[in-house]
């Protein structure tokens, strides 16, 4: 079912004229850019009981709660909540029966004077689908990329618009109520790298999935949940650790990727620019290794993935960044902290196959330029030949004739960790051989995983498992 092609001033009057739904919107930092699209269009007051604005630190604070940052999480649940609380307690007598209530909040900071901050903010819905119904919510965090402020309020006024009016009018179709939230506007002027559905409403919604349709649609280049499901925002979740990042497609995680990451959590932890701080060991999924050749994502086996990973006990990140370089480019962002990224022989050896780079006008020279100007390092795990049982490391590692020398400069300068401190009865293990073992009902697979990984998998039938 495709949605109504709406501009965001019909949107905004279909909420005006729609007479079922009554509330509050309050916006603070970048000023009243979403309730000026209701009082423009007309008919706002079938709509706005209330619309507040807190510019002032102090005011905001005696308002809704002080707190450590203005622009967060934490600010936006309390406008939210308090705001929809003062609504039902203040009207439901009198229009309760008629009448289903919101509040709608967003805390914000758009381009300052001098420039140079980043522009960002939360922003969220709370609703009654229905009158006297239990509360629905759907919140989300964003980035402006515009240049100019006035830009990034306009922005911001038409993303609003949109999350009011995909909560009124889709949340019956949570997938077409994420897709409509940059209608009448592009990927290059917002990003959405958050979002989280709750509530009676969208009690079957699971937000990885919604996170996962964040990236297919290009709104975020990334999207990131915790160990128990949680959505995070990656840039709160990032703030101020050191990270260290393995790749992979985990179908299904093995001993070896947990080894992986172990041992390079000894090497990384040891450096003297991360002792002592806090660490986050992430475990990423590419959409390239998602879509593995097809056009669409199986969400089954990606939500059994990430079923498996969380009971590893693994923050997991989605993002659409192929290329390491762009990965860096992206956790340098978030993070002032180290940057180590784990991977096999096998994919360093990819990272030095110059087909990859050929969109780039430096070719493979501008991608390491960009991959290690943040003081990045590779924590490299060997490979064993199963003829041989010859190991594949940083020492021996052949590449083309030509890069010799810059594999060589690279390895110099220690941009690559040799991965010395792994267990050798893991080297033998891949994901494909436990998959075909699975599909032949052989069950020496189980030894292949953790126990966590193998129970899981054995119960919910994962990958065929009879």
């Amino acid at each position: 079912m495709q949605a109504e092609e709406l501009d965001t001033h019909h949107k905004a009057l279909k909420i005006n004229l729609d007479p079922r739904w009554y509330g509050t919107l309050a916006e603070i930092g970048a000023g009243q850019e979403v309730v000026r699209w209701f009082f423009r269009v007309g008919a706002a007051a079938g709509t706005v009981a209330k619309s507040i604005s807190a510019y002032d630190m102090t005011v905001s604070d005696a308002i809704y709660g002080s707190g450590d940052r203005y622009v967060s999480r934490t600010r936006l649940q309390a406008m939210l909540d308090r705001e929809f609380k003062l609504n039902v307690e203040r009207l439901a007598d009198r229009r309760g029966d008629s009448t289903a209530f919101f509040a709608f909040a967003d805390t914000v900071v758009a381009r300052s004077f001098k420039g140079g901050n980043e522009c960002h903010g939360w922003m969220g819905v709370k609703f009654q689908s229905r009158p006297r119904d239990e509360a629905s919510q759907i919140l989300i965090h964003v980035r402006m990329l515009d240049t100019e402020a006035s830009l990034q309020q306009e922005a911001l006024g038409v993303v609003g618009v949109n999350l009011l009016y995909g909560a009124f009018f889709l949340h019956h179709e949570p997938e077409l109520l994420v897709e409509s939230l940059l209608d009448k506007l592009t990927t290059g002027r917002i990003e959405i790298d958050m979002i989280e559905f709750r509530g009676i409403e969208f009690r079957s919604v699971d937000n990885r999935l919604m996170s996962l349709q964040l990236v297919q649609l290009g709104l975020s280049g990334a999207a990131m949940f915790g160990p128990a499901g949680g959505i995070l925002q990656p840039s709160e979740a990032l703030y101020k650790k050191a990270v260290l990042v393995e790749r992979g497609s985990f179908r299904p995680p093995t001993h070896v990727n947990l080894d992986m990451l172990q041992c390079a959590l000894a090497k990384f932890t040891a450096d003297p620019d991360v002792a002592g701080k806090e660490v986050l060991p992430i475990f990423e999924l590419t959409m390239r290794n998602l879509l593995a050749g097809g056009d669409d994502v199986d969400r089954r086996d990606f939500l059994a993935r990430a079923d498996l990973l969380a009971a590893c006990g693994m923050t997991v990140l989605i993002s659409d960044y192929f290329e390491y370089y762009r990965l860096a480019a992206y956790l340098s962002w978030r993070t002032k902290e180290r940057i180590g990224i784990v991977m096999g022989a096998p994919s360093l050896t990819e990272l030095f196959d110059e087909r990859y780079y050929t969109q780039l006008p430096g070719g493979i020279l501008e991608s390491f330029g960009r991959l290690f100007k943040y003081n990045l390092k590779l924590y490299v795990y060997p490979l064993k030949d199963p003829q041989s049982g010859e190991l594949t490391t940083v020492e021996n590692l052949e590449v083309a004739p030509e890069l010799k020398k810059l594999y060589g400069y690279l390895a110099d300068r220690g941009s690559f960790v040799a991965l010395d401190n792994f267990k050798d009865e893991y080297l033998s293990i891949f994901s494909r051989e436990v998959l075909k073992k699975i599909a032949t009902g052989d069950d020496t697979w189980t030894e292949m995983v953790p126990p966590q990984v193998a129970e899981l998998i054995q119960k919910r039938h994962f990958f065929g498992c009879g």
